[in-house]
């Protein structure tokens, strides 16, 4: 087994470039199982671009007619929608590679496709991680939404991306263009046990540390909905609020992104920690063809899903807005109110004047 599979499971669209399977792809020429898995693959991705790319920047563009304030959630479908769309930008270089039979993309190339790969991953699994919080803190402590001031979400993107880069760095400055047995290929320049701890790190900030956080969001606002379900039932209140709409879309996106990246990650770990594995090296390179078309249809699912939570997420906003102004409205009981003086009508307009900024308020913490 090559040391470019555990050294190269840093990521999923590259993890075929540099490994076994590129060994038996670089050798001369290829069986006809080998050409219909290279012609497979290289169809399979295509589409993918195509689907992925089209679905994120309709995604975009209804962001930039629906983003009314920087304070909106549609900050973070925005900050999803880019890092899927730079994700799927990376996939003619791999296609390539699969049809090319080698990398000839120099140094830089390298470089760039495994940050990227590291980047988006981080910058994705980071957003849903805050998105799940807020909706949690928005339960918990709808009040503390109004404090908020304006444009913290887009302070919030803005970081998350920044902490997404420095996990990204380390890969950014010790890969290089190696030739191995007269192959070209892209490799770290450093240890394999120091390569062990990064992976670990990687792992543990990508799928482990966000998954214990989210689902300890999820666990409890599964004990509040509960209860809140119960005393709505009671009421004889059946309809389900649309803010559980969105959490349970936010909470799908989660899974979805789960369902692709996991299975990656362990396989990758099972080819670190377990070497050499009993399976010829075909089998492994077409492992890694299905863990490459994973990943990568995870960009391809969500836009999808994007435009669902945003549906919910306008239903929300809608049924909030009219519940404060029904909330704060002046409802007339009879004839003498149309006889009412200049000074009760001043009243009634400071009352309106002070529900419109509430709902102007309400609808920014949102």
């Amino acid at each position: 087994m090559a040391t470019g599979v555990a050294l190269m499971g840093t990521n999923s669209s590259s993890n075929t470039i540099n490994n076994d399977s590129l060994t038996e792809l670089t050798t001369g020429g290829r069986s006809v199982d080998e050409l219909l898995v290279t012609y497979a693959i290289g169809t399979v991705l295509s589409a993918m671009l195509v689907t992925g790319v089209t679905g994120n920047v309709h995604t975009l563009v209804m962001m930039c007619h629906s983003m009314r304030s920087t304070a909106s959630m549609y900050v973070y479908i925005t900050s999803l929608a880019l890092a899927d769309l730079l994700y799927l930008c990376t996939i003619p270089f791999v296609v390539c590679t699969y049809f090319a039979k080698g990398w000839y993309f120099g140094d830089l190339g390298c470089r760039l496709l495994f940050s990227v790969d590291l980047l988006t991953m981080h910058a994705s699994i980071f957003t849903l991680t805050v998105m799940s919080t807020e909706r949690y803190l928005a339960v918990v402590r709808p009040l503390d939404t109004v404090k908020r001031p304006k444009g913290y979400r887009k302070a919030i993107a803005g970081l998350l991306w920044l902490c997404s880069l420095l996990l990204a760095t380390p890969m950014i400055i010790i890969i290089k263009l190696q030739r191995v047995q007269d192959k070209i290929i892209c490799l770290p320049a450093w240890s394999l046990e120091n390569n062990k701890i990064y992976l670990s790190v990687l792992f543990s900030t990508s799928i482990l540390a966000p998954g214990i956080v989210i689902g300890y969001l999820y666990i409890r606002l599964a004990r509040t909905y509960w209860v809140s379900q119960a005393t709505a039932l009671n009421n004889n209140q059946t309809k389900r609020s649309p803010n559980h709409k969105v959490l349970y879309m936010i909470f799908t996106i989660v899974l979805v992104f789960w369902a692709c990246f996991l299975p990656f990650w362990v396989w990758q770990l099972i080819q670190l920690y377990h070497p050499p594995l009993s399976m010829s090296q075909r089998t492994q390179g077409h492992i890694n063809y299905l863990m490459t078309c994973l990943t990568y249809s995870n960009s391809c699912i969500n836009p999808f899903l994007y435009t669902l939570l945003t549906k919910n997420y306008k239903e929300y906003l809608k049924n909030r807005q009219r519940g404060v102004a029904i909330g704060g409205s002046f409802h007339p009981r009879n004839q003498r109110l149309h006889h009412t003086s200049r000074r009760s009508l001043s009243r009634t307009e400071s009352m309106t004047l002070t529900n419109t900024q509430s709902l102007r308020c309400t609808e920014n913490s949102l």
